[in-house]
């Protein structure tokens, strides 16, 4: 099934087998979709990158096919890789990438810079259950971090770093969003404070989500509490042991 996803997704799809064998020793490499959007993937977030367009990780359990033209909001969105293939997935497309980590934010930037006709806009901020300023954990010794989260301490990480953060309030009133089609969220333990700090009047715009849960240190911090919440506010759901869980509305298609 990888490799289906591999040439359904990407035009350019036999670099991988080529890299993979050693017969292509490029850094960084560039893959195309079959709509002409170029991803550009240093070597050592290939993982990452295969995850999304090989593994298709966030659309396993979506409850139903994505309207045409979706607005697809993408917190957590670190070198753009998901931002990309809702790009190249969904036809007339509009999204908005969120991403704090100055060094992730760089590769997301030139994800942008490589399709300027893209509908893709990259906001180099957290989102968060309050908007101001947020405390990250992370490795500054890494150039790329998939891994700077909320959870401080408890999650092992060695340094700091203050971001600026929005809510989802913030980002439908600022980029006059109506409705979100998908929210996909990887955002290391902010996703309890982002989704249990909207109104029912927010949440009601969201059509579907797809997220990982990081388990936190409260009680509310969990897959279960957070599957809960979702029902108690009108979504299906359904989720996987390895903490990926989706969403949607009952009123949808």
């Amino acid at each position: 099934m990888r490799y289906y996803h591999l040439f359904r997704n990407l035009n350019n799809g036999w670099l991988y087998p080529a890299v993979k064998f050693g017969l292509n020793r490029a850094d960084p490499l560039e893959f195309r979709t079959w709509n002409g959007i170029r991803i550009e993937v240093p070597r050592r977030l290939l993982q990452t990158f295969k995850e999304i367009f090989m593994d298709e990780c966030y659309m396993k359990g979506l409850g139903y096919p994505l309207r045409e033209a979706p607005t697809v909001i993408d917190i957590g969105a670190n070198a753009g890789y998901f931002s990309l293939f809702a790009l190249s997935r969904f036809r007339g497309s509009r999204v908005f990438a969120f991403e704090p980590v100055p060094a992730n934010f760089r590769l997301l930037k030139r994800q942008r810079e490589l399709n300027p006709k893209a509908d893709m806009t990259c906001v180099p901020k957290a989102v968060a259950g309050q908007a101001g300023e947020l405390e990250l954990a992370f490795d500054s010794a890494d150039a790329f971090s998939t891994s700077a989260t909320v959870l401080g301490g408890a999650s092992g990480q060695p340094d700091t770093i203050r971001v600026a953060a929005i809510t989802l309030r913030d980002i439908f009133a600022e980029h006059h969003i109506d409705r979100c089609d998908l929210l996909k969220l990887d955002c290391e333990g902010a996703e309890y404070g982002i989704l249990y700090g909207c109104s029912s009047e927010d949440l009601r715009r969201i059509r579907q989500i797809a997220m990982e849960v990081h388990r936190g240190p409260g009680p509310e911090e969990n897959i279960d509490a957070l599957d809960k919440f979702l029902r108690t506010n009108g979504f299906k759901t359904r989720w996987r042991p390895v903490g990926m869980l989706w969403a949607w509305r009952e009123d949808g298609p």
